[in-house]
């Protein structure tokens, strides 16, 4: 999942046309049109850097001949008090954008910073750190994009390039096994069918029907252990319920192939940027 420029371009003039709407008026007051001058992004807190590019089309939306010399790239460590990006270009520019551009930047900067921490926390393990589609909304590409900055890897963009049978498709379907049947009468062979199983009885029901992953929605360590023991190696285990910094390690030893964490998206704490003028 890369980064389309069309949709990142869509998302830059959404969120312009937000905070700038008929024009800023302080800048237009107080700045002459073609003044020029030189700005700084600096990082106020450590963490792992994520849109830094984005930024930088927040700023060429508007000023399409700024020049910009980063000074670190997506995906690096920073430290407080690092500057990220140098730059020059049209004052009233630089302004309008800024708030939109520190936005992204301090979104997507905490989300990889996150998704680095849980990634840290399982190091050694053979296991994958999933995002969820818990995403801000207009906002998943970015998001997504932002947690393999910090090491993680995408779950599916959206309903559209994957099956996940969850509880109230197999409610809807009239159980497990109906619904993995019907998908494997309607699909290719090639495609994955990934179930939803909150119990033991489930997991087997799951196993029995064909699922290619079981994705263990809540449950207990101890259940984690004895439902992984049932499906390797015929199929894939993903966890997924009440994962935090504190118990992801006990999670990934329970020999899980993938760890979704819903919080990586859902409960950003932004990093902090400032941007200022420096001459």
């Amino acid at each position: 999942m890369h980064l389309d420029p069309e949709t990142v371009q869509k998302i830059i003039k959404g969120a312009l046309e937000e905070d700038i709407g008929t024009g800023d008026l302080t800048s237009q007051a107080l700045i002459p049109e073609n003044a020029t001058g030189n700005g700084e992004i600096l990082a106020k807190q450590a963490g792992i850097l994520a849109g830094l590019s984005v930024a930088e089309l927040v700023f060429r939306e508007l000023d399409p001949q700024i020049k910009w010399h980063p000074l670190k790239q997506d995906g690096e460590s920073i430290l407080a008090g690092d500057v990220v990006v140098k730059f020059q270009g049209n004052l009233r520019a630089i302004l309008a954008a800024e708030r939109t551009a520190l936005n992204l930047l301090q979104r997507m900067s905490g989300i990889a910073s996150l998704t680095r921490q849980f990634v840290d926390a399982v190091q050694g393990c053979s296991v994958k750190i999933l995002d969820t589609r818990k995403t801000a909304p207009g906002l998943r590409m970015l998001d997504k994009y932002a947690v393999r900055m910090g090491g993680g890897t995408n779950h599916r963009m959206g309903l559209h390039d994957a099956i996940l049978v969850k509880e109230n498709h197999i409610r809807a379907a009239g159980g497990i096994q109906k619904a993995v049947k019907s998908l494997l009468q309607q699909l290719p062979s090639s495609v994955r069918i990934e179930v939803e199983v909150c119990n033991q009885n489930e997991v087997d029901e799951a196993l029995a029907a064909g699922a290619n992953v079981l994705l263990l929605d809540n449950m207990s360590i101890q259940d984690m252990k004895e439902a992984v023991r049932k499906i390797h190696p015929n199929a894939l285990v993903e966890a997924s319920g009440g994962v935090r910094l504190e118990n992801v390690r006990d999670v990934a030893a329970t020999g899980v192939d993938f760890i979704s964490v819903g919080a990586l998206t859902h409960s950003v704490q932004a990093l902090d940027f400032s941007l200022e003028i420096t001459a």
